[in-house]
């Protein structure tokens, strides 16, 4: 199927450019979203008269979409979630996660302007592309953890397995801080008992040398 393409599409072509698309991408993704038109002799006429409108539109779109690139462009977002010691989500993060974590950071962002290429689910720090427009797109990255105090660790650069490493030296380092505890106690406890056991025997040597 052909098709005029009304802005740039990634992999597809420039504005302007007639390509040929499978029939199901045009009719469920290119002409509902106005991206293209079918390239029929009316709509080809159509499209050139109106060329330098879609131009001028495209190019400021283009500008207000570059001004917020610069702004959201290498930004962290924190997305809390649930997750097994191991670091594997009970669900994952989508696009729509992403989009909402992006806006209550102060951008407007929508979730069907997020790349994903598979959903996360993984805790940790993950890139993630934002395409604002269809010639300017920037990278953002989300930082999946179980807590905000957890997140602040893996902002800092440690990883989910050098967190988990280090919760469990402190705990073995706990315990082994009791059984210090129980140890000591129970040296005490001899060292009392022997105390005790000696002062007993003491009267009674003094009376047999008495006698």
């Amino acid at each position: 199927m052909q098709v005029i393409l009304l802005e740039r599409v990634a992999k597809l072509g420039q504005m302007g450019d007639v390509v040929d698309v499978k029939a199901g991408y045009a009719r469920n993704f290119l002409l509902p979203q106005g991206k293209a038109l079918t390239a029929s002799a009316s709509n080809i006429e159509s499209f050139e008269a109106r060329k330098a409108q879609l131009e001028a539109n495209n190019l400021e779109t283009k500008k207000e979409a570059e001004a917020l690139g610069e702004r959201l462009a290498g930004q962290q977002f924190i997305v809390i979630r649930s997750a097994s010691d191991a670091g594997a989500l009970y669900g994952s993060v989508t696009p729509r996660d992403a989009a909402e974590a992006a806006t209550a950071g102060g951008f407007t962002v929508d979730k069907k302007q997020i790349a994903l290429a598979r959903p996360i689910k993984d805790l940790g720090l993950h890139d993630v592309h934002v395409i604002l427009h269809p010639e300017v797109d920037v990278t953002i990255e989300l930082n999946v953890a179980r807590s905000e105090e957890e997140a602040e660790l893996q902002a800092s650069g440690k990883s989910i397995q050098e967190l988990a490493a280090e919760a469990e030296a402190e705990a073995e380092f706990e315990i082994a801080e009791l059984f210090d505890d129980i140890g000591a106690a129970a040296s005490e406890d001899d060292e009392l008992v022997a105390s005790d056991d000696a002062e007993a025997e003491a009267p009674a040597e003094e009376e047999e040398i008495k006698e």
